[in-house]
Parts: structure tokens; C-alpha cells; sequence
């Protein structure tokens, strides 16, 4: 909460006679924007409540013992060592003053003369305070870390734990959400219950161990190809995985998840990929506000009614009547194809040139679905394929979009690697994970 001591204190940054440009978010729209923006025409402040970018479509592999945080994360002052005009602020936003062009952080104000919104969004829970207390989110490196943790550490448990029902609750998952994080998770734990888990952990029986998707609508990847969802639901059925279309979780306990169809499932590990929300910051009105508490933009990026205002990626609600009515699809694409335009149209905006609207270009959709497993849609070339070449190609695809040399090198080690082994060799409880402490202290997941 601002305090009037907080609003009078201002950040202290460089001067400059250039117009300030201030970016809210290091993910793939900030970083893009920042990149197409011309640094001698303008005076660039960049602020994160991290001090790096995180590839998010990795997160799982995190999670999942696959690969270090540092793989999929490049620190945000690296990125732009050597940057004239720059300056880069960890911190918290808390709201912004489009008025007066004041924004206000943990740190203190910032005047601006443009600012970009690109922070993302963050979990959507729908409200339900049962699913929040007691399931795992997978947004950032953190949550990612905290599910690696708590993974082992129910392992751990599960070999001192003589009663057979409990035993069971440890060892089943529960993984709500059957879109790409949700079937990637999927496949994730099924080869670490066929490969890697039974040789850390002889004395138990992995029989025990159980992998239960759970989508609330009739097919997994709605936001994919019918051919990817019934491809996926066929190679996750072999993996061994439970699926359960047409089911809702109804309420979640710390040991037990009940579903509708009066189903209940003994678990204490649940990881909730259901859905996600605007990020929102404090000071925009409801009519800035649409679906998905996303801010709406003109097909320039700009916040409708708002002078000097932009907002991109996720958190951007720019519909196109005929293709997007409910607004661009919110993966990495889409946000680095926006990053780039506004970047350029600012440029041409300060040359007193006309800016050119955004046009998304859809160069494809895919998940993988575990070894050697995938599934992937190019719409433009109107293909879907799965199997081997389509693994392959989310692996070309994915070490290509990796920011800095260093983590694509790592991580195609870490794959090369596992391939070959069968192994995953980040089985590691670093910080053990407390879940009543996380649960206590929501500054996680109020900024996620």
C-alpha cells in the first residue's frame, strides 16, 4: 500500500532532455521494444520486480528437474550492457497517475513521458481461495523452484511414511489444465516416474505413483489444433498419465482434491495451469479494462483513451474483429511481434512519421509431450504434425527463442544429455519449500 511518504519520494535516475520512455515488464514485449528502440532518441527506463528475463515455456523443466533456473534466464543488465540512455530499476509498481504521468513504485515516483505496460499477467485462481492456499502455480522461476522442492522433499516423506493410504497421497499428482504448461507438466512427470525417480528411490513402488491430468472441457490444447489435442491425449495415455476431460476441480484440501462427478483424489501435490489474469496496475479505469483484465489498445499498442500510454504482449487486449475478437493469442510470438512494432513506430513517431499498425503473423503453436513426443501446428503452411520431427522441431524452435548464447549452449547440453542417459541431473532441494510460509507471504503470487 502507497504511503504519502512514498508518493513525495522520487527515484532517483539520470537526468536527461530526451523524452523518458518507461517499460514496466523485462519479459519477451519489453526486451523486444527496447531493442527496436532507437537509443539516441530517447531516454529509456526499464523497470522488474527481478533482475532477469525468464523463458517462460521452460518453466516446467525447472519444475521438473530438467534444467537450472539459470538456463532459462539471462540477467536484464547483461542484455543491455552498453546501452546509451538506459537505466534499469528492480522494483515494484504499484499504480500509475496517467494524468499527471507520474508512476509510482515501491522505490518511489517516476515522471515519464511514454509509458509501456508490459508486465504480463499473473495466475488466475477464479476466486477460489482452497485452490490458492494449497496448489502450486508455475509463472516464474520461484514457483518453479518451489514445486522442484516440494517434488523431492514428498519422496523424501513418502520412504518414512508406514501408512499405505498416506504413502499413496504422496506420491499422486494432480495437474489442473489442459493446455500447453499443463500437458508439458504431463509428460514431464510421466518420464520421471518411467526413468529417473524409480532408480533415486528403490524401496518404493512407482505403481503407486499416479500422474492425473484434469481439463474441464472435452480435449487437451484447446487453444491448438484439434489433431495436437488428440495427438497429445494418445502419447500421454501411453506415458501412463490419467486424463480427465469434461471435469472440474470443485475444491482443493492439502491432502485430498475433490472433483466434480463426486470424485476425490488423495493428493498433496497439485499444480493449478488453469488460467490466467491481467497483471493490472492500480490507476486504470474499468473502461481501459477487457477480457481477461487486459488493457485495450488500438492496433498500435496504444491504451484507448489514454495519451502516451502503450501496452504489450499478455497483458494487451488489441482484437482484430475478424481473426482476434477476443484479442491476440498470449504466447511468446505474439508479444515479441509487438515489442518490435511499437519500438519501430516510436521511432517513426519521433521522425514525424506515420506509425503502422500491428499485424500479428502466425508462425505456429506446439507442446511436447515428453521424449521424443510432440505436437506442433503451422498454420500458415496449414500443417499439424506430431512424433519424433515434431519433438525435434519444439527443440530447434525453443533453443532458438532462448535469450544469450550461454543458455541455449547449457540447455541443449542438459537435453542432449538426458536424452542419451535417461536421467535428470537437477534433483537438487537447494531451499527446502515451507508451504506455509509461501502461503503467508503472498508477494509471489500478488505480482505473478
Amino acid at each position: 500500500m502507497m504511503t504519502e511518504e512514498m508518493e513525495n519520494k522520487h527515484l532517483v535516475l539520470t537526468k536527461s532532455e530526451k523524452k523518458r520512455v518507461v517499460v514496466i515488464g523485462g519479459g519477451f514485449a519489453g526486451i523486444e521494444f527496447i531493442k527496436e528502440l532507437d537509443e539516441e532518441r530517447y531516454d529509456l527506463v526499464l523497470l522488474d520486480r527481478h533482475n532477469y528475463h525468464t523463458f517462460q515455456p521452460l518453466l516446467y523443466q525447472v519444475a521438473t528437474a530438467g534444467l537450472e533456473p539459470d538456463s532459462i534466464a539471462q540477467p536484464l543488465r547483461k542484455l543491455f550492457a552498453g546501452r546509451k540512455n538506459f537505466q534499469f530499476r528492480v522494483a515494484n509498481v504499484e499504480k500509475v497517475d496517467t494524468a499527471t504521468k507520474v508512476l509510482y513504485t515501491d522505490l518511489g515516483a517516476i515522471d515519464y513521458d511514454m509509458l509501456v505496460v508490459a508486465n504480463g499477467t499473473k495466475t488466475n485462481f477464479f476466486g477460489q481461495e482452497s485452490i490458492r492456499q494449497n496448489s502450486f502455480p508455475l509463472k516464474q522461476v520461484p514457483h518453479a523452484l518451489d514445486l522442484r522442492s516440494h517434488m523431492l522433499q514428498t519422496f523424501e516423506a513418502a520412504l518414512l511414511e508406514e501408512d499405505l493410504e498416506k504413502r499413496k497421497g504422496l506420491m499422486q499428482f494432480v495437474i489442473v489444465g489442459g493446455g500447453p504448461t499443463g500437458v508439458e507438466l504431463a509428460g514431464a512427470f510421466s518420464e520421471l516416474k518411467n526413468h529417473v525417480l524409480p532408480k533415486d528411490y528403490p524401496e518404493l513402488d512407482f505403481k503407486q505413483m499416479t500422474v492425473t491430468l484434469v481439463e474441464n472441457s472435452d480435449r487437451l490444447l484447446g487453444v491448438m489444433s484439434e489433431f495436437a489435442g488428440r495427438k497429445s491425449e494418445e502419447y500421454l495415455r501411453k506415458f501412463g498419465v490419467e486424463i480427465l476431460l469434461n471435469t472440474k476441480m470443485e475444491m482443493l484440501e492439502a491432502d485430498k482434491v475433490f472433483l466434480s462427478g463426486n470424485r476425490e483424489v488423495p493428493s498433496q501435490n497439485v499444480i493449478w495451469a488453469a488460467g490466467v489474469t491481467g497483471n493490472l496496475i492500480d490507476g486504470f479505469s474499468r473502461e481501459n479494462v477487457g477480457r481477461g483484465n487486459r488493457l485495450k489498445t488500438d492496433p498500435f499498442g496504444a491504451v484507448l483513451g489514454m495519451e502516451g500510454v502503450y501496452a504489450l504482449g499478455d497483458i494487451a487486449l488489441m482484437t482484430h474483429e475478424a481473426k482476434y475478437p477476443d484479442g491476440h493469442p498470449q504466447v511468446a510470438p505474439t508479444a515479441i511481434q509487438q515489442g518490435k512494432r511499437l519500438g519501430k513506430n516510436l521511432n517513426r513517431l519521433d521522425k514525424g512519421l506515420d506509425m503502422v499498425p500491428y499485424a500479428f503473423f502466425d508462425k505456429g503453436t506446439m507442446a511436447t509431450i515428453g521424449r521424443n513426443k510432440a505436437v506442433v501446428d503451422l498454420p500458415f503452411w496449414g500443417l499439424s504434425f506430431g512424433g519424433f520431427f515434431a519433438w525435434l522441431t519444439w527443440m530447434f524452435v525453443h533453443i532458438l527463442y532462448l535469450v544469450g548464447f550461454r543458455n541455449k549452449v547449457v540447455t541443449f547440453t542438459n537435453w542432449l544429455y538426458s536424452y542419451f542417459t535417461f536421467d535428470r541431473s537437477t534433483r537438487l532441494i537447494i531451499r527446502p519449500f515451507i508451504k506455509a510460509k509461501v502461503q503467508d507471504k503472498m508477494t509471489i503470487e500478488q505480482i505473478g
